[in-house]
């Protein structure tokens, strides 16, 4: 895999995607989520290298990148200063962004730092806690869909990991619960949740929100709604991750984003809906800048 040296002199890794048709569009910056799951997981987001490249890098401690000397290294607002040592290496003077899960967390704070960078984002299934809020839609999510056969299962995991602190026990208790994150529990949703076990990190995942206080938060919120680029936030209505209502709360952080919902996808849309995703996606990093949502 390429490297990059950051910020503090760390070498870290990132993997390139060509597009396929051999295209020279400029190339889509993507952020995995977890917190602190390698970026192996986003694969290609259904097939969105058919016509741009896509660089796809690993956190601190993640994938083929090192831990972190410092542990406050793997806070969301470090990382972002990591995307921005990456830009620089890739010698990009403005670029689209797309983050999945808690890599929107990273997106938010890169964009609050460097809006300037940005030509147009793209936030997958967010949460809002960056936003101040638990929205508690993703729980009645969940208990729509008590009638599907892995629904007692997953619900019993999902009940004891608010319990257990051993991280292989959770390891475990996430793959029995891991249907609530798809909208079909069909063979590529039952592969694509059989690797997130092995690519979650414990150690950047318990660091992803620390030393990130109130004042922090407020400041980059309110940098938000400084900014001018596009944003187009996507949430999945069946998914019992980070529901709909957070999405609804990360667009309205932006003055020009607007929200769109896929009807049959969960936390991971790539799987679910692939075509749906990859057009909707393509028409926006082409298409006219949307108005305010």
């Amino acid at each position: 895999m390429p490297r990059y040296r950051s910020y503090d002199d760390t070498e870290l890794a990132y993997r390139v995607l060509d597009s396929r048709d051999g295209a020279s569009t400029p190339p889509l910056l993507c952020l995995a989520g977890g917190p602190a799951r390698d970026a192996a997981y986003l694969g290609n987001l259904g097939g969105l290298d058919a016509h741009r490249p896509l660089v796809l890098p690993d956190a601190r401690g993640t994938g083929d990148s090192p831990a972190a000397a410092d542990p406050s290294a793997y806070a969301f607002p470090a990382l972002a200063q990591d995307l921005e040592s990456l830009r620089e290496h890739l010698g990009l003077e403005r670029f689209a962004l797309l983050a999945h899960d808690a890599g929107t967390a990273t997106a938010q704070a890169y964009a609050a730092a460097h809006p300037d960078r940005l030509s147009r984002l793209v936030l997958l299934c967010p949460g809002a806690r960056l936003q101040g809020e638990l929205p508690d839609d993703a729980r009645k999510i969940f208990e729509s869909r008590r009638d599907e056969p892995w629904w007692p299962d997953a619900a019993a995991a999902v009940e004891r990991l608010a319990r257990v602190a051993d991280f292989e026990e959770v390891r475990d208790l996430l793959l029995r619960a891991a249907p609530m994150a798809y909208a079909h529990w069909d063979e590529p949703q039952r592969a694509h949740a059989a690797t997130e076990p092995g690519q979650l990190n414990p150690v950047p995942r318990a660091g992803f929100w620390q030393g990130v206080g109130e004042p922090a938060r407020k400041a980059i919120l309110e940098h938000l709604g400084e900014t001018g680029f596009p944003v187009l936030v996507v949430t999945g209505a069946l998914d019992a991750v980070t529901g709909l209502r957070s999405g609804e709360l990360v667009a309205e952080s932006f003055p020009r984003a607007r929200s769109h919902v896929l009807k049959d996808s969960g936390h991971y849309p790539w799987l679910d809906e692939p075509e749906e995703l990859r057009a909707l996606v393509e028409d926006f990093l082409t298409g006219s800048p949307p108005g305010t949502a």
